[in-house]
């Protein structure tokens, strides 16, 4: 078992990781009826996205001996309607002051834009990645 959820009501949950016990709450987004007083299941949608790509880029950063300590990313939801639904995810990654080459560039690119999460989303949402590299 991955995770276990309990609805608290008032449109929101506490979803528990089995193995480590660590927990988060749910809440409904204000625009669907919720308080947005914490991420709602899109948001965790864009922002697993987000954790995943950076996950990816450690990985091939650690066997390439390559440091990415410091990466920050800014992650951008866009909702539709009809049905409701997200269709858009903008990422921007901002990478630590390191002198990257442009083989290293390349490769960590390559490993966030290739992370599992963004294969298992639909293709209709548009998934920006904008890597900064200071």
């Amino acid at each position: 078992m991955t995770s276990k959820i309990n609805y608290l009501g008032n449109l929101r949950t506490e979803c528990t990781h089995v193995k480590s016990g660590q927990s988060i709450i749910t809440d409904a987004p204000i625009d669907n009826n919720g308080r947005g007083e914490a991420f709602s299941p899109t948001d965790l949608t864009a922002t697993s996205l987000g954790t995943c790509l950076i996950t990816i880029m450690g990985i091939a950063a650690q066997n390439h001996e390559i440091n990415i300590d410091g990466a920050k990313l800014e992650v951008l939801k866009h909702m539709g309607s009809e049905p409701r639904r997200i269709t858009q995810i903008d990422i921007k990654i901002i990478m630590p002051k390191h002198n990257y080459s442009a083989r290293e560039k390349k490769l960590l690119e390559k490993a966030g834009r290739t992370c599992p999460v963004a294969y298992s989303l639909h293709p209709d949402i548009k998934q920006n990645l904008d890597f900064v590299w200071s």
